[in-house]
This record gives C-alpha cells, sequence and structure tokens, in this order.
C-alpha cells in the first residue's frame, strides 16, 4: 500500500448500503475494510470486491462486542499506523413497518436499539479516533436517516410525518446529536464529521418498495468521506443538500 492510498474502516459492510460504500471507495482507490459482525461474511464481502481490483480486507466487528471494537483498532494500528475515513453504518431497525406506538414500545426494543445505533457507534468512534488522528484528512460519516430529523418529522403533512418510529427515528436523533458534538471539539483539526441521509433505499431493512438503488444509496456517504480540505463538518447531508436538524 502507498503511502498515499487512504484506508477506510465500514461497518456494516457485509452487504446493502456498507457493501456497496465499500465498493464505490474501492473503485476510487481506497483500501476498504469490510466490517462484519460474521466473520464468514465479511470475508467472502471481502472476496467479492477483490474479484473487482479493489484492496479490501474483511475484519470481525460485531459493533456491540467490545472486544471486538478493541481488537479491530488495535489491528489496524499494527497494519496501517492510521486510519482515514471511518463510515458508521451498521445499525438495526426492530419497530417493524409503522412502528410500535410510542407507548407501548417496550425496554428492550429501546435499549438495544440505542446499543447498537448509538453507544456501540460511539465506542468504535473513540477507540480509532487516535488513529484519524495521524491522517492528513481524517473524515467520520455517520449514517444516520432523515427519521431522525425532528424538523422533517414534526410538521404535519411533511413526507415522513406519519413515519414514526420510536425507538430508530430516537437513535438516530441521538446520533445526530453526537455528530455535532463531536464535530464541535475537532473544529480546527483536520477530521471532519457529518451525518448522512442515504434515502429509502431497497435493502434488507429499506425494502422493495424503496425509491432508490443501492448505487445511489451509497453515494451521499463516499461524497461525506472523501471530502475535500474546503468541505463542511458538522453538517446533515442527502445527495448534496443539507437537510434540516
Amino acid at each position: 500500500m502507498s503511502e498515499q492510498q487512504k484506508v477506510a474502516l465500514i461497518t456494516g459492510a457485509n452487504k446493502g448500503i456498507g457493501l456497496e460504500t465499500a465498493r464505490q471507495l474501492g473503485k476510487l482507490g481506497v483500501t476498504v475494510l469490510v466490517g462484519a459482525r460474521d466473520a464468514a461474511k465479511g470475508e467472502k464481502a471481502a472476496a467479492a470486491l477483490k474479484s473487482e481490483g479493489i484492496d479490501a480486507r474483511a475484519v470481525k466487528l460485531d459493533v456491540v462486542n467490545s472486544a471486538d471494537v478493541k481488537a479491530a483498532a488495535k489491528w489496524m494500528e499494527r497494519e496501517f499506523g492510521r486510519l482515514d475515513i471511518l463510515v458508521n453504518n451498521a445499525a438495526i431497525n426492530l419497530d417493524g413497518g409503522m412502528g410500535h406506538e410510542t407507548s407501548t414500545v417496550s425496554q428492550e426494543v429501546l435499549r438495544e436499539t440505542f446499543a447498537t445505533n448509538f453507544f456501540a457507534l460511539i465506542e468504535l468512534t473513540q477507540a480509532v479516533l487516535p488513529l484519524l488522528r495521524k491522517s492528513a484528512a481524517g473524515r467520520i460519516v455517520n449514517v444516520s436517516s432523515r427519521q431522525g430529523s425532528l424538523a422533517l418529522l414534526a410538521p404535519e403533512g411533511s413526507e415522513i410525518y406519519k413515519t414514526k418510529t420510536f425507538a430508530y427515528d430516537a437513535s438516530k436523533s441521538a446520533l445526530n446529536s453526537f455528530t455535532l458534538h463531536l464535530a464541535h471539539e475537532l473544529r480546527g483539526t483536520k477530521i471532519k464529521v457529518n451525518s448522512i441521509h442515504p434515502g429509502w433505499v431497497r435493502t434488507d431493512m429499506g425494502g422493495q418498495n424503496a425509491t432508490l438503488g443501492l448505487a445511489e444509496g451509497a453515494k451521499t456517504s463516499v461524497a461525506l468521506a472523501t471530502l475535500g480540505e474546503d468541505g463542511p463538518t458538522g453538517g446533515y447531508f442527502h445527495l448534496g443538500e443539507r437537510l434540516a436538524w
């Protein structure tokens, strides 16, 4: 690997938007680390990317497993000495359909959702931040959702007004808050931190009625992962447009 070749870690990258993000970054010459909680599925995904001429490595990474997080950070330090791009893509949605009633959603669903979509993401980001500080241009992309935008959820008549999935929505709102706070702390450094909404994408989570394919769904993550020095930080974006928090 040349000194100029960037290294990107993408969580939940063995399928869906994560895999497509890895593919698009890889085709730009980035070494992609395919984070997957199932090691075999991660290896299979990395092999598929390699067959396309991409420098891909599988990383066993169940984001809610602290041992995996620590081991992955130590491995990246030994192997590369730095990390240039972190795409926090892994997420779950346990609400199902239009969501549970907010008044009856279980503590189990709330805690499990936040464990993956919020707490694990923060733990991983904190664990690899020393490696991102060693990059000439560190980039953190937090894959959120427009469901995390209070400004879009609140107005009656908005496109997503009737789609209330409380546990998922609240976890993404919390993630957006993390983006704002971390970007503020890192202002003045070479690290940029942004949230993105990938769109309604045809994945296991999005379903087959979704309006966007995987290529379009990964586009915003890739754009924010490869921002130039004059790019934004502390923002919330979808396909080049800034979203309201």
